[in-house]
């Protein structure tokens, strides 16, 4: 599985440490925009990672900014592309298992500590997408939805 991973600077030191986290299972770790500027614009990134993630079936991703709003609102604005922001495990389980997420936005000032990260990665990451005919129904509006507007 492929794992796109970006970061405004605000996010750029809990990035690298996902990163070498990341890299330390059988995952292919991938920062599509590495942009090295003292400030830049989370939308850059977050469109890069959602289209990298919307172009490759086998791939999730996992965006950071302050507060991880900016970056949920601006993947989620690329066709096809799910992100929850999620400040907990049970953010992270629920936004797979009950919205099919397939990027994960966090907060480095809302979620500081790498321990709880690593446990919100883990469970977005380990959940499989949802199998309930309901929740499917639900992803076939949205993808409708996307398609006519």
């Amino acid at each position: 599985m492929t794992i796109y991973v970006g970061a405004d600077y605000r996010g750029k030191d809990l990035k690298n440490r996902i990163i070498e986290y990341l890299k330390t299972y059988d995952y292919d770790v991938v920062d599509p925009f590495i942009d090295d500027r003292e400030i830049n614009d989370y939308t850059d990134f977050a469109f890069t990672v959602g289209e990298k993630v919307r172009d490759n079936n086998n791939s999730l991703g996992i965006l950071i900014c302050g507060s991880g709003s900016g970056v949920c609102i601006a993947a989620n604005k690329v066709k096809g592309i799910r992100c929850v922001r999620a400040a907990t495990v049970q953010d992270a389980f629920l936004g797979r298992d009950h919205d099919g997420a397939n990027i994960l936005a966090l907060g480095s000032e809302i979620t500081p500590d790498i321990n709880l990260v690593k446990d919100i990665i883990e469970a977005f990451i380990n959940t499989p997408m949802p199998t309930l005919e309901r929740r499917i129904k639900r992803f076939e509006q949205i993808k409708k939805y996307e398609e006519e507007n």
